[in-house]
């Protein structure tokens, strides 16, 4: 059978997405998980009192402590887990009229 089917009528679970103004911003990191995978540096953020973290190879990431930012992520045990390449700046159209 063809992977990607779902058997069943179970609906997926809609993915949880955040928006708001980052105040904090903390890099862990460089971590190597196992021989031949890039480094892994792993963020956490503080968007409007909600602690998250986000794991990516990039050292630096595209938003700044003060910007607004949007973002999906998955509630776990561990916290609350950014998507990988979700986060990003939230645009405002009124800032371009």
């Amino acid at each position: 059978m063809a992977g990607g089917f779902r058997r069943g009528k179970q609906q997926r679970a809609p993915k949880l997405e955040a928006r708001g103004e980052l105040q904090s911003l903390e890099r862990e990191g460089p971590f190597k998980e196992w021989l031949g995978m890039p480094d892994l540096y792993r963020f956490h953020l503080v968007v409007e009192g909600e602690a998250y973290s986000y794991q990516t190879e990039d050292a630096e990431l595209a938003v700044a402590v003060g910007d607004r930012v949007v973002f999906r992520y998955k509630e776990t045990k561990a916290g609350k887990w950014v998507d990988r390449r979700s986060l990003a700046k939230a645009i405002d159209p009124s800032d371009y009229q």
